[in-house]
């Protein structure tokens, strides 16, 4: 029996229902996160999931782009920033205190990615994901979408977070750099992934030059939004 074809032929509200009682049953059976996700984005019966991903490294203006898009599409969104921030405020500790225990327990970040995932291949999720790693996780998962990654160099978010939160430069640029060796060291342990390979990206813009409505017009021409 061909179950994909025959989800893929059903009336869409037909699989959405289909969809929603097979995922309750796979939580229930307390699958591993990874297996959940990844037979809920195949029980989607090709129906796209997300429309958009975008990613960045902190400072880049992602959470800008995303804002903006919203407001051009109407589309709803999801910020991995806060996640982390409502996951935070779940366990009684600030912003800071929640960063350290990521860093000191591996685990807690692989299930904060893992309701990002969820999240993505969830009907009814988020049509704009917004994390650092989405793009590879609608890549890894075939999820057939835009995924957008926003380049900024060390200087330029050192910049711009000076601009946004003050503080001298030179401190910034320290800060920006510590971060972001320690997140490629964190998400290779954690996923062998390499955030400096562009690969999963269908479009990779170079801001360092260019204002929020800039990259927003670049953006939207790759999406085709008008």
């Amino acid at each position: 029996m061909n179950l994909g074809a025959g989800v893929i032929n059903m009336p869409r509200h037909r699989r959405r229902e289909l969809h929603a009682h097979l995922a309750h049953q796979l939580w229930c059976l307390e699958l591993p996160k990874e297996n959940y996700v990844v037979m809920c984005a195949l029980m989607s019966g090709g129906e796209q999931l997300v429309h958009v991903t975008i990613s960045g490294a902190p400072g880049s203006g992602t959470s800008t782009l995303v804002s903006k898009l919203g407001q051009k599409t109407g589309w709803s969104s999801l910020n991995g920033g806060d996640v982390f921030r409502a996951e935070a405020s779940r366990r009684n500790l600030s912003v800071h205190e929640f960063s350290e225990l990521c860093k000191s327990n591996l685990d807690v970040d692989r299930s904060l990615d893992g309701l990002l995932k969820e999240a993505m291949t969830t009907q009814g999720g988020p049509e704009i994901m917004e994390s650092r790693l989405s793009g590879w996780w609608a890549f890894e998962l075939g999820i057939n979408c835009h995924r957008i990654w926003i380049h900024t160099s060390d200087e330029e978010r050192a910049r711009r977070i000076q601009t946004r939160e003050g503080g001298d430069f030179e401190t910034r640029l320290g800060e920006s750099r510590k971060r972001q060796s320690a997140d490629k060291a964190r998400y290779e342990t954690l996923y062998n992934i390499d955030l400096d390979d562009m690969t999963p990206y269908s479009l990779v813009v170079d801001a360092d030059n260019l204002s929020a409505e800039e990259v927003f017009r670049i953006v939207s021409l790759e999406i085709e939004v008008e």
